[in-house]
């Protein structure tokens, strides 16, 4: 009885040390967390890197393809198209440091041009670059091979050398629109590419849609799927808007944020470029105060916009 009694003691001594132990380990990991994410014990993290290759998948999101990625269950890939532009982009990119959030950015050639010193803080800040074309044209489906090829081509040439090491820039491409058809894709394929499609929407394009709504849809339609690639779009307001709301819903619902990176070596880092002055003193550039007045959304919330990017902009 009493040899009994101290194998109890003993295991149970061992299970409270071991419990003790775990508490302790918890409690470091998630002051590192804190540490490591800016000092928020909130953030939703990222948590993992998925790396893909052309060799494995040729083309993904089941928007479009049977093929998708290897997504766990409430796993979720973020996803940028269309930029970069000030000061949306900016502020996104602020949004998703202070959250530990890694996402996969698909640039249009030309605003890469434009602006290369955001190409690059896209990259140094941990974030996947691949292509969308040089141009964004519509019907992209309807075009002659030719213009395909300079539309791809050009738009990696161009975040190339935007980036300043084209070693820095995915094979990863999104068509634009989604328009495919099997000629392109079988071009794309033989270019050595991953063609993304998506599996989740939110609508974010969309012209009169409100940040509340884009949340909505973007949650409704991922919890049908119960997990998949979600595309957003980082050159409108309302998406910005809606942004650490969504990372909010994500965490509350026990989604993690997975960051696909293509397989093999890439640089830790590229060259900064300077912003230009506009963008340090927080100007807004012509072009974007002219679209913000120019949009049914914005006449509404014009001076809460303005607000917004007020606090997020320096």
């Amino acid at each position: 009885m009493r040899r009994s009694l101290t194998m109890l003691f003993q295991s149970t001594s061992r299970k409270i040390t071991l419990l003790f132990g775990m508490i302790l380990l918890a409690g470091s990991c998630a002051q590192a967390f804190a540490a490591a994410c800016g000092g928020n014990p909130t953030a939703l993290g990222t948590e993992r890197d998925l790396a893909i290759s052309p060799t494995e998948f040729s083309h993904i999101g089941t928007l479009q393809y049977r093929q998708t990625l290897p997504l766990r269950d409430h796993e979720v890939v973020l996803s940028f198209d269309d930029g970069p532009l000030p000061p949306y982009t900016n502020v996104i990119l602020d949004i998703l440091k202070s959250q530990c959030v890694k996402a996969n950015y698909f640039l249009i050639g030309k605003m890469a041009q434009a602006f290369p010193y955001l190409v690059r803080r896209i990259y140094d800040d941990g974030h996947t670059v691949g292509t969308h074309s040089l141009d964004h044209p519509l019907a992209f489906e309807r075009l002659p091979l030719d213009r395909v090829e300079y539309e791809v081509r050009g738009g990696i040439a161009a975040v190339d050398q935007a980036m300043g090491d084209s070693s820095a820039v995915a094979p990863f491409f999104r068509i634009p629109g989604f328009g495919r058809s099997e000629t392109i894709d079988s071009y794309l394929a033989s270019q050595s590419l991953v063609t993304w499609s998506t599996d989740v929407v939110a609508d974010d394009w969309l012209r009169n849609i409100t940040p509340d709504e884009i949340v909505r849809r973007a949650m409704t339609r991922l919890d049908e799927k119960g997990k998949g690639i979600l595309l957003l779009h980082d050159i409108h307001p309302a998406t910005v808007m809606a942004l650490p709301s969504l990372l909010a819903a994500l965490k509350r619902k026990g989604y993690s944020v997975v960051h696909v990176v293509p397989d093999g070596k890439a640089p830790k880092s590229v060259s900064e470029l300077p912003a230009p002055s506009s963008s340090r003193n927080g100007q807004w550039p012509r072009v974007i105060l002219s679209n913000i007045s120019s949009t049914p959304l914005m006449h509404s919330n014009n001076r809460q916009i303005k607000k917004f990017f007020a606090r997020k902009i320096h």
